[in-house]
């Protein structure tokens, strides 16, 4: 990581058209300068989770993006707000036909700073594209804790294999 850039940590179903959406619309030129998926946000004591585990749903963990940008070119609002255009963030432990703790929305954040960039996006977009449908975003904010790369296989994973699974949530929504 450049001592410019930043992390930002999404989860929103499947990690694999998490990486692929954020990647196709924020290339390096547009600030997302590298991608991971992986695991964060379960138990304590479930340490270097491995992908069978995390789908078992007996860790607790998130199926999860971090994100390395440069602030000079995105904001981690502007993220944020991408974030909840690419999922139903309505939708509690789930994303389409994907169910499970580890298909849940959340957003984890590095900073002070970034929980409240989070919090006030997460309201706005609520006010604007949520509450007139009578619906309310159920995404999770907490702090960032330990993260665990996946498995090297799904890394890229709809690039390389471009006819796999996509859940269809992931797509633009506005």
């Amino acid at each position: 990581m450049s001592t410019t850039s930043e992390i930002a940590i999404f989860a929103s179903g499947c990690f694999w058209g998490t990486e692929h959406i954020f990647v196709k619309h924020f290339p390096a030129a547009k600030g997302v300068l590298a991608t991971r998926v992986g695991y964060t946000g379960g138990s304590a004591d479930s340490v270097n989770p491995d992908y069978k585990s995390v789908c078992s749903g007996v860790t607790q963990h998130a199926e999860a993006l971090r994100i390395e940008f440069d602030p000079k070119v995105v904001t981690y609002a502007e993220l944020v707000e991408f974030f909840y255009r690419t999922h139903d963030p309505t939708t509690l432990n789930r994303q389409g036909g994907d169910r499970g703790t580890q298909y849940r929305s959340a957003i984890f954040t590095t900073t002070p700073e970034q929980a409240e960039i989070a919090k006030r996006v997460t309201e706005e977009v609520q006010a604007t594209h949520f509450t007139p449908k009578g619906t309310k975003i159920v995404t999770a904010i907490d702090a960032a804790g330990p993260w665990w790369d996946a498995e090297k296989y799904h890394q890229m994973y709809l690039f390389t294999n471009p006819n796999g699974y996509q859940c269809p949530t992931h797509r633009l929504h506005w």
